[in-house]
C-alpha cells in the first residue's frame, strides 16, 4: 500500500469513529426525546439544525488552527506552532461572546422564525435558553480537537467524542424524565464539559505543544485559512436545506422518505469527510516539511474515499428495503426511500471523490478555490433540482449527481492547469540553468 495512502487510513479512521459517534448520539436523544411527543420533537430537531448550522462558525477557527498547526509542525517551528494555537483561542475570545449572546438574546425570534407557533414553540425557547450558552462549550471542544489534530493526533479527539456521547446516552433518560426538553440540553452541555476537561488536561500534556515557545498570536492567520473552510461548509448546508423544499414540491411521502435516507447517508458522507480532514493535514504537514505531495495525496485521497463510497453505494442499493424498514417506515415512505437510495449512488462516488480533493485544498491554502467551485456546485444543482422535481426523488438524485459531476469536472481543470503551470517552470528553470 502506497505510503501516503497508509497515512491517510490511519488519520481518517479515528475522525470517521467520532462523527458517527456524533451522529448516533443525537439519533438515541431524538428516540428518549420522543416520549414527550411530536411537539418535543420538533423543538429538539430545531435546536439541533441551529447548531448544525453553527458548526460553521467553529469551523473559522476549528479548521484554520489545524492547518496552521499541522504546517508548522512539518515546518518544525515551534514558534508558528504556538502562534497558530494562541491565534485559534484568540479568534474563539472574539467570534463566542458574539454567538453565544446573540443566540440566547434571540432565541425566542429564532425559534419563532422556524416553528411559527404551536405546542413546539415554549419548548424549542426553554431548549435554546441553555444549549446557546452551551455553544461556548461545543466551540471550544472544536478548537481543541482542531489543535489535537494539527499535531497530528486524531485518536485523542475519537475518544473525547466517544467520551462525550457515551456520557450523553447515559444522563439522557434521568435528565430528559426529570426536566424534560431542557433536561435534553442540559444532559448535551453537561457531558460536553467533562470532555472538554478532558481535551484541555490532553493538550497540557501534548509533547508537541509543550515544546512549543516564542511570542506571536497568528489571528489573521487563523481567520485567513478558516474564513473559506467555513462558508464552503455553510453553503452545502443552506443548499441542503432549500433542497428540502424542493423536495416538498413532490409531496408529504417523498420528504418522509428523503429524510429517513439522507440520515442513513450521513455513515458514507462521514467517511468522506474524514478523508477530507486526513487529506488536509497531511498535506499541510508535507508542505510545512518543504515537500510538495498534492498530487500524491490527493490521487490517494480519491482511491480511498472512491472505494468507500463505491461500497456504501452497493449496500444502500441491496439493503434498501431493511433499512427503511429498521427506521419503521411503511407503504409509500418505504418504497420512495428504497427508489432514492438505489438511485443516489452516482451522486455518493462523485461526491467522494470531490470531498476527498477538498482536503487538499485546503491543506495547502486553496481553500477560497474550492469555496468557488461549491458555490457553483450549489447553483448548478438548486435550480437543476426544481425542474426535474417532476420526476420525484430521482430526478432529484439526478440533479445532485449533475452538480456533483460539474464541480468533479472543474477541480479536475484546476489541478490540471496546475500541473501545466508546474511543467513550464520546472521546463523554464532547467533552459536557464543550461544556459548559464
Amino acid at each position: 500500500m502506497d505510503s501516503h495512502r497508509r497515512r491517510l487510513v490511519a488519520l481518517a479512521r479515528p475522525v470517521y469513529f467520532s462523527l458517527l459517534a456524533s451522529v448516533a448520539a443525537g439519533i438515541i436523544n431524538t428516540v428518549w426525546v420522543s416520549r414527550l411527543g411530536g411537539a418535543a420533537v420538533a423543538a429538539v430537531a430545531v435546536a439541533t439544525n441551529a447548531e448544525n448550522v453553527l458548526l460553521g462558525v467553529a469551523l473559522v477557527f476549528g479548521s484554520g488552527t489545524t492547518v496552521l498547526v499541522a504546517h508548522a509542525r512539518g515546518a518544525r517551528d515551534p514558534g508558528a506552532v504556538r502562534a497558530a494555537v494562541r491565534g485559534g483561542w484568540a479568534v474563539f475570545g472574539v467570534v463566542t461572546p458574539v454567538v453565544v449572546a446573540g443566540g440566547y438574546l434571540l432565541r425566542e425570534p429564532l425559534a419563532r422564525l422556524v416553528l411559527g407557533g404551536g405546542a413546539a414553540l415554549p419548548l424549542a425557547v426553554g431548549y435554546f435558553a441553555i444549549s446557546m450558552p452551551g455553544i461556548a462549550v461545543f466551540f471550544a471542544q472544536q478548537l481543541v480537537d482542531g489543535i489535537l489534530k494539527g499535531t497530528g493526533d486524531t485518536r485523542t479527539p475519537m475518544r473525547l467524542a466517544l467520551l462525550a456521547n457515551g456520557l450523553i446516552l447515559v444522563c439522557d433518560p434521568l435528565l430528559i424524565h426529570l426536566y424534560g426538553v431542557q433536561g435534553a440540553a442540559a444532559s448535551t452541555v453537561l457531558c460536553r464539559c467533562v470532555a472538554l476537561g478532558a481535551g484541555l488536561l490532553a493538550l497540557r500534556r501534548n509533547a508537541l505543544l509543550r515544546a512549543a515557545a516564542g511570542p506571536g498570536v497568528a489571528f489573521r492567520r487563523v481567520l485567513r485559512t478558516g474564513l473559506p473552510m467555513a462558508a464552503d461548509f455553510t453553503v452545502r448546508q443552506g443548499g441542503a436545506l432549500v433542497l428540502v423544499g424542493i423536495v416538498a414540491r413532490v409531496g408529504v411521502t417523498a420528504v418522509a422518505a428523503y429524510a429517513i435516507a439522507y440520515k442513513v447517508l450521513y455513515v458514507a458522507t462521514m467517511g468522506f469527510y474524514a478523508v477530507r480532514q486526513a487529506a488536509s493535514l497531511h498535506t499541510a504537514h508535507l508542505l510545512g516539511a518543504g515537500r510538495d505531495a498534492r498530487r500524491a495525496i490527493g490521487r490517494e485521497a480519491v482511491v480511498v474515499s472512491g472505494a468507500f463510497g463505491a461500497a456504501a453505494a452497493v449496500l444502500f442499493a441491496v439493503t434498501a428495503p431493511w433499512i427503511m424498514a429498521a427506521f419503521g417506515a411503511e407503504g409509500g415512505v418505504a418504497g420512495e426511500g428504497v427508489l432514492f437510495l438505489r438511485c443516489v449512488g452516482p451522486y455518493l462516488l462523485l461526491m467522494a471523490c470531490f470531498i476527498a480533493l477538498g482536503g487538499v485544498f485546503e491543506g495547502s491554502g486553496g481553500a477560497p478555490v474550492l469555496l468557488r467551485v461549491t458555490l457553483l456546485g450549489t447553483a448548478v444543482q438548486l435550480p437543476l433540482a426544481y425542474g426535474l422535481s417532476g420526476l420525484g426523488l430521482p430526478g432529484v438524485c439526478l440533479a445532485m449527481a449533475s452538480a456533483m459531476a460539474v464541480q468533479c469536472a472543474v477541480v479536475g481543470v484546476i489541478l490540471g492547469r496546475s500541473r501545466r503551470q508546474e511543467v513550464t517552470e520546472v521546463s523554464d528553470g532547467s533552459s536557464v540553468a543550461c544556459a548559464t
